[in-house]
């Protein structure tokens, strides 16, 4: 952790209740003690299903410590939105990168992985990592 500020987490979901289910389960997940900071950016701002470039902008900044965002999403137009924020350049965080990473599990290894004091590196390698749970 650089200065005691952990890596920030943005959630996007095509949806706003699954994008706060995965971050209140993945702050849950992550110990008793404080976690990373972690914002779900869930839906439209009118409420319905789809991806927002405010939404995620705004996710990003709440979430933003200075070391780092992880961004994770869950299905192809979010990835698209969050690509097309990178390239920007500047709508998002400095040290924001897109994490290639299943949602729901990159999700919990990432905050976990954050709350303990990993750096932006770490964060990115435990959420890819969630790629090779197996679970039978």
């Amino acid at each position: 952790m650089s200065g005691g500020k952990p890596v920030g987490i943005v959630l996007v979901s095509h949806s706003k209740a699954v994008a706060a289910a995965v971050a209140e389960l993945a702050k849950g997940l992550a110990g008793g003690g404080p976690t990373a900071p972690v914002a779900a950016a869930g839906g439209t701002p009118d409420g319905g299903l789809g991806t927002s470039s405010e939404l995620i902008s705004a996710a990003a900044a709440s979430v933003d410590g200075g070391v780092g965002v992880a961004v994770l999403v869950d299905l192809g137009s979010a990835v698209l939105t969050v690509k097309a924020l990178l390239a920007e350049g500047d709508e998002l965080p400095d040290g924001t990168r897109l994490m290639d990473a299943p949602f729901l599990e990159g999700a919990v290894a990432a905050v976990v992985t954050a709350s303990a004091g990993g750096d932006l590196d770490a964060v990115e390698a435990a959420a890819s990592e969630a790629y090779d749970y197996r679970k039978v």
